[in-house]
């Protein structure tokens, strides 16, 4: 198994590659040379494997340079069940409508699910080469502190998070400013989401400083993240198809609450490898510039100042990188097509793809959906009181645009994004109830905080990143 760049750059790469890679060094992203198939047989002999099994099986057919015993042993060291002492349970909630359970790690959030494995995987990879790696991230919220949590206290790795000022929850924030590892790096940036992760792409496409300072990235441009996320899709049809006889080819559907284009992708690649999805619904919030893209077939990114803070601040992106993954599959894996795209898109603000619109839902099987903050104080107050689940905002997002798209016969399975805890004031403020927190968690609220305010200006994140650079 091999990959290559989307914009079509440089020499085809190893799995471990790209690990270490990031970005491209054209400047694209990673994707598979030939996505690998999952045929029914294979898919239905899976079903009784527990989750670091099966999530063996399935990296076993990206990680194709990794023996397969290493492999296993850093599934089963990622999802130990003392980092998550439960495995993505499906928690019905009512019409027609199923919780795929991705927040049962350190963080409480599904990022953890791809994290854990990344920094399992990054630690072998330099064990094997005796190198260390600075990690130059984004976030808009849960990204920053799975990674953080994943990584501290590695030797070989420092990790550099950039995060919007005043956009993420107290909780998001306490949970990465609060940690006191010396290979952590907070900061935060005066400029929202888009502005961080444009100050992360500078870096990576600067190939001499990049190398010079052997920069890398956790942000799901990493693809090994993508891969990792692809397991839970077909676990959650493993379990939602229990039971069933002959359940091959037996179709269930996905919603996923995006803002990177990341979560969604990986159902993308999942289905394109056999697994039976019929639609992958993707939900947004006010920042909506997805749901234009699959509705309309416009893709008009939206500045900073346009860009909303919202209840669901982890989808408050206006540019998502993930997308130009999905674009090489749009443009027929064809890199001079996808550079002509981004070209007009450069000069224009927008690129019109609606000629292939009707693409989108036939051949790949997305819809979409908006939600606004309206919406999610009244899907969570009806999720509550119908089903007694307390559901965070982001897969309240998930759930209110799922509802539109349910079909008889069809499961529908709303990925959860992350405990209500981290959003106590929306839950407040959508069903009058404070959400309880443990010893554990109150204490991280109460911890101090540590972090480096800086401008959005590329050469005081350079000089911060070479100062404090593993070398």
């Amino acid at each position: 198994m091999h990959y290559i760049s989307t914009r079509g750059g440089g020499e085809p790469m190893t799995y471990t590659e790209t690990l270490l890679e990031g970005l491209a060094a054209d400047g694209g992203l990673a994707v598979p040379a030939l996505l690998p198939r999952v045929e029914a047989e294979t898919l239905e002999s899976w079903r009784a494997l527990d989750y670091a099994a099966l999530a063996t099986e399935v990296l076993g057919l990206f990680a194709t340079d990794i023996p397969r015993d290493d492999l296993a042993r850093m599934c089963r060291a990622a999802y130990a069940p003392e980092t998550f002492p439960v495995a993505v349970p499906l928690r019905p909630i009512g019409g027609g409508i199923t919780l795929v359970g991705l927040s049962e790690g350190p963080t409480l959030a599904f990022k953890d699910m791809a994290m854990q494995f990344l920094g399992q995987a990054l630690e072998y990879a330099l064990e094997k080469q005796d190198g260390v790696l600075n990690i130059v991230g984004a976030t808009s919220g849960d990204t920053g502190s799975a990674a953080e949590h994943a990584l501290r206290g590695k030797e070989r790795v420092s990790v550099f998070m950039l995060s919007p000022q005043g956009r993420m929850s107290p909780f998001q924030r306490a949970q990465m400013y609060s940690l006191q590892d010396g290979n952590v790096h907070n900061l935060a940036v005066d400029g929202v989401f888009d502005d961080c992760q444009n100050l992360v792409k500078a870096l990576a496409g600067d190939l001499a400083f990049k190398r010079a300072h052997r920069l890398g990235a956790v942000n799901s441009i990493n693809l090994a993240r993508i891969t990792a996320q692809v397991v839970y899709y077909f676990w959650a049809w493993l379990r939602a198809t229990d039971g069933i006889d002959d359940a091959a080819g037996f179709e269930v559907s996905f919603t996923v609450p995006s803002g990177n284009f990341g979560n969604i992708l990986s159902g993308h690649y999942a289905r394109r490898m056999g697994l039976p999805i019929r639609r992958l619904v993707l939900a947004a919030n006010e920042n909506n510039v997805l749901d234009e893209f699959f509705r309309t077939g416009l893709y008009r990114p939206r500045a900073a100042a346009q860009t909303l803070a919202t209840s669901s601040p982890s989808m408050d992106i206006s540019k998502a990188s993930n997308l130009e993954r999905f674009i090489h599959d749009l443009v027929d894996q064809d890199p001079v097509r996808l550079r002509d795209a981004w070209a007009e898109l450069d000069a224009q603000g927008h690129v019109d793809f609606s000629e292939q619109q009707s693409r989108f839902t036939e051949e790949f099987g997305i819809v979409s959906g908006t939600s606004t903050h309206a919406d999610r104080l009244a899907t969570i107050r009806a999720v509550h009181e119908g089903s007694g689940e307390i559901i965070d905002p982001h897969t309240a997002d998930g759930v209110k645009v799922a509802r539109g798209f349910v079909e008889p016969g069809v499961p529908m399975l709303v990925l959860e994004t992350a405990k209500p805890q981290k959003f106590a004031e929306t839950i407040r403020e959508a069903i009058g109830i404070d959400v309880e927190l443990g010893p554990e968690l109150r204490a991280l609220l109460d911890a101090p905080q540590h972090v480096t305010e800086i401008p959005n200006d590329e050469r005081t994140l350079r000089d911060f990143v070479q100062e404090h650079a593993l070398r």
